[in-house]
């Protein structure tokens, strides 16, 4: 009997030491981590910013991170399952907008999952036509809806391509309703997808980007692909903070000239519609609070060394951190913005 109660108080002993670095371990980050984002091209937006911020985040905590590009879908599913904190995601303002505009595979982010930091900017968001478009300007465009001229533009549906075409038929309301009705949808895919449409004469505006179709801007105009920026959604303060340089052939001054308040796209009758479209973590709902707060230490502490900055500017991509608290109030603020606007034009 004493023979079993020694080996019962030494078994006790082992376990209650091996349960210690678990419960430890349970309140960290795991050694190995799976960045899941919400998009399947390793060559995209989504992806670069993500593997800048994965890489700063793993060298500060000394783990491993490694960035998986299976999409939307994927990623939600992937991160509902494990509240361990061995699956994180980087994702941006599609994952609100796509709920707000109906699409299958998107919960409310903010009640479904944990909102964690927000880590950057992409300015580029934009809207463009053929350079031998008799359209050259957004008030072009708007006025030939109120005219009654029908004008096609090419989007993504669903999300951030979709929010600015929302805003141009917000616009066209404000400015004569009915009007809206004259800005019609051209429901592509991808980039390349939405470039197509305009080349093939199947539309008159599309959905782009500053990265992707600037080279297209400096063609001449006789060429057939040549295009020409109309409006660029974000706010003048982040393209403020964009380098002098720009992109390409396009500086920061250029970029200026199609960005609010020198391009008016009417949000209501005394502001102007932008978009910032912005990169955030989510985390599993039930994941451990104190691995949110190790995130936001971690990241604090990397922002303030500052090295991150110069590696997001030189990508084209605007700094902007916030802390999850502070990322979760602003980030549901927008959502409640857009859906307005969103709900202005189901409404109609």
């Amino acid at each position: 009997m004493k023979h079993f109660r020694k080996t019962l108080v030494a078994a006790l002993s082992v376990a209650t030491l091996l349960a210690q670095p678990l419960l430890v371990s349970a309140q960290e980050l795991p050694r190995n981590v799976r960045l899941v984002i919400g998009s399947k091209s390793t060559g995209g937006d989504t992806y670069q910013n993500s593997a800048i911020v994965a890489e700063a985040l793993a060298e500060k905590l000394g783990i491993n991170i490694k960035v998986d590009a299976v999409g939307a879908t994927a990623a939600f599913k992937a991160l509902a399952r494990d509240k361990r904190g061995t699956t994180l995601m980087i994702f941006h303002d599609q994952s609100y907008l796509g709920l707000l505009y109906g699409q299958k595979g998107y919960d409310n982010p903010f009640d479904t999952y944990k909102i964690g930091p927000t880590v950057a900017i992409n300015p580029g968001n934009a809207y463009l036509v053929p350079k031998s478009s008799p359209y050259q300007s957004m008030d072009d465009i708007l006025a030939a809806a109120e005219s009654g001229e029908r004008v096609r533009v090419a989007i993504q549906p669903g999300g951030v391509s979709e929010i600015g075409f929302s805003a141009m038929k917000n616009a066209a309301r404000l400015r004569k309703a009915g009007s809206e009705d004259n800005i019609v949808a051209v429901n592509t895919g991808s980039q390349s997808d939405k470039n197509q449409a305009m080349w093939d004469g199947l539309a008159d505006v599309i959905n782009g980007s500053i990265q992707g179709n600037e080279q297209f801007t400096q063609l001449p105009e006789d060429d057939h692909k040549a295009m020409r920026f109309v409006w660029i959604t974000a706010r003048a303060a982040t393209l403020e903070q964009a380098p002098e340089a720009g992109m390409g052939n396009t500086t920061r001054d250029d970029m200026l000239q199609y960005s609010s308040p020198k391009v008016s796209v009417a949000f209501d009758d005394s502001n102007d519609f932008t978009f910032d479209k912005e990169f955030f973590f989510l985390y599993n709902k039930e994941m451990d609070d104190a691995i949110v707060k190790q995130i936001d230490t971690a990241l604090t502490e990397v922002f303030a060394d500052g090295a991150i900055q110069e590696r997001q500017k030189a990508a084209f991509f605007i700094p902007n951190f916030l802390p999850s608290d502070a990322a979760r109030a602003h980030l549901v603020e927008k959502s409640d913005t857009y859906r307005d606007v969103i709900s202005q034009i189901t409404a109609q």
